[in-house]
């Protein structure tokens, strides 16, 4: 797939969450609709692999991609679309903010699952340089930001910003407020992003930080949003990525 095949949809035609209405969305699909933590994490890193691929000109294969996860929940998305890169043929490094001992949960079988096929795991580390690569998955931090990065994630997400490499971050870049755009130091500055289900406010209040804006569809059912007072069609019927146009 190439950029230029994935559908647009102008986000006027999308309303856009708050945080507590992204809490809510992921207790739903968990509570009531029995869609866990896991299915979804799948969805998202499959949707970033096929982002990612698409970024790559199509092809995966040969192709260095580096992954920086944290060990929540968008870090678990991260890992889980370094398994499909390199399932694909990619060399994918995978550095990640937190020791691998402090994973757990969905998160730490991502980490099993990529550690079992050998691909590279590694810890950041003091005075570290990122290797070369040809695209940069942000997925250190996601839409639970509170206040500036601090740590190997900040180190990390300084490092991004000044590697040559494009950065794709996965549903917001890491150190902007999803919920209200606010900018903390340091902060992803990405070529584009994958946002999950819907857009959040924040990314639509800083475009100079998201890149390009990209809706994934990680199975939320159509039901839900209704519950939400939301009236929505089914807004991936062009397939599950849809590149969202001003």
């Amino acid at each position: 797939m190439q950029l230029a095949d994935i559908p647009a949809i102008s986000h006027q035609n999308l309303p856009a969450l708050t945080t507590a209405q992204m809490v809510e969305v992921d207790r739903l699909m968990m509570e009531e609709f029995g869609i866990q933590l896991l299915q979804m994490m799948e969805n998202a890193g499959r949707n970033l692999a096929d982002l990612a691929q698409a970024m790559l000109g199509g092809e995966a294969l040969d192709r260095p991609v580096l992954v920086l996860a944290g060990r929540g929940n968008n870090g678990g998305g991260g890992l889980a679309a370094a398994r499909h890169l390199a399932n694909r043929g990619a060399e994918v490094q995978v550095v990640l903010a937190r020791p691998m001992e402090s994973f757990a949960d969905a998160p730490a079988q991502q980490l099993e699952a990529l550690l079992a096929m050998g691909v590279s795991v590694m810890d950041a580390g003091d005075g570290w340089e990122l290797p070369s690569a040809d695209l940069i998955l942000d997925a250190i931090i996601g839409y639970g930001l509170k206040g500036d990065p601090r740590d190997a994630a900040a180190d990390l997400i300084q490092l991004a910003n000044s590697h040559p490499a494009p950065i794709l971050a996965l549903d917001a870049p890491s150190g902007l407020d999803a919920g209200s755009g606010r900018l903390y130091h340091p902060s992803i500055q990405a070529d584009a992003t994958l946002t999950l289900a819907l857009p959040k406010q924040g990314l639509l209040a800083a475009p100079q930080a998201v890149g390009e804006l990209f809706l994934a569809d990680i199975s939320v059912p159509p039901i839900l949003y209704a519950d939400l007072g939301f009236d929505l069609p089914p807004i991936f019927a062009a397939g599950p990525l849809l590149r969202v146009a001003p």
